[in-house]
């Protein structure tokens, strides 16, 4: 394989695959969630535009793309057009490491398989970890330049929640970095080719899912969203494509979480136990695993009702992190023994 097509071809087929795959999963995630939880309530959803609503994401884009870009007349307004931008980009750039397979040839570019992973880091999870942190700063740049209370207010608490729960998420995935003994995303899911993590780390699982929702202001934590209290929280000021850059992040991180999850506690590309006799590509395990966290979602939000903002930062701090320390001290103590 020449320079040019180990260094460049390949990578820039992997972005444009990848980023284009996001989008679209992004797209037909917003139909799914209205479908899915139409469906729990025993309505219908979405089901003018197009068979069976199947359209409806298309014209919902098309909608917020030629929307008139209304900006605050108080509003600080350099900081208001670049907190979307800082939102979207981290979410998107948090896609670099995961490995969506075992190895592929990309449609016939590579003469030989290559790895399934845009950049294979052995620092892969710190990575995430690191880069998924800065979308706070959209968020909370986003309700301060609105110049407008329920914005503000709707930052301020996204700021304090993803603060105070990225500590125990980030705990959570320290149990299987120490079984794997690597911090690569492919290394982790290389090591649960015996056994997935979620049976020895079911604590760690439980927590990072709790956890996974926080921090990407879900329901039942969407108290940055409040509709009841805050309008719609630090987006209230934005309308258009600006809008749409946050509605993106959020769906993103939704993918982000998710995808770590998989990696973590799934086994990754790996079949389900019992079914590595099926013909399925390894990435399509690894989508049908993301989708279940993302149902999973759904079912949450339309199942729970919303905490009050105590009751959300005393499990955090009192129940999650202490929970979290002691699946470390436990996993740390039988890998000794």
């Amino acid at each position: 394989m020449d320079w040019t097509t180990a260094y460049v071809l390949l990578p820039t087929a992997k972005i444009i695959a990848v980023f284009l795959v996001v989008l679209l999963v992004v797209l037909f995630l917003t139909y799914a969630e209205r479908k899915v939880i139409a469906f729990m309530q025993v309505r219908l959803g979405p089901m003018r535009v197009g068979p069976y609503g199947l359209l409806q994401p298309i014209a919902d884009g098309l909608k917020l793309f030629l929307k008139e870009d209304i900006i605050p007349l108080k509003a600080d307004k350099l900081v208001y057009w670049i907190a979307p931008t800082i939102s979207i980009v981290p979410a998107l750039l948090s896609f670099l490491v995961v490995p969506w397979g075992s190895e592929t040839t990309l449609f016939g570019l590579a003469k030989e398989p290559v790895p399934a992973v845009i950049s294979d880091l052995n620092i892969g999870i710190l990575y995430i970890l690191a880069i998924s942190s800065i979308g706070i700063y959209g968020i909370l740049l986003g309700g301060w330049a609105s110049n407008s209370k329920y914005p503000l207010l709707g930052g301020l608490r996204s700021a304090a929640q993803m603060v105070s729960y990225e500590v125990p998420l980030t705990l959570a995935l320290v149990g299987p970095v120490m079984m794997a003994n690597t911090l690569s995303t492919r290394g982790i899911v290389e090591a649960q080719k015996d056994m997935w993590f979620v049976f020895p780390q079911i604590l760690a699982f439980l927590v990072y899912i709790a956890c996974a929702v926080a921090e990407t202001n879900r329901a039942p934590y969407d108290l940055p969203e409040a509709e009841t209290e805050l309008v719609a929280g630090f987006h209230t000021e934005y309308s258009g494509m600006k809008f749409a850059f946050f509605y993106l992040a959020e769906y993103a991180n939704m993918i982000v979480v998710s995808s770590i999850a998989t990696i973590c506690f799934l086994g990754g590309w790996q079949p389900f136990y019992g079914l590595g006799f099926l013909p399925i590509p390894s990435f399509v395990w690894f989508a049908i695993k993301v989708g279940l966290f993302l149902f999973g979602y759904l079912w949450i939000r339309a199942t729970y009702p919303r905490y009050r903002y105590d009751q959300l930062m005393q499990i955090g701090w009192k129940f999650f992190i202490p929970v979290t320390l002691i699946n470390i001290f436990i996993t740390a103590f039988f890998l000794l023994k």
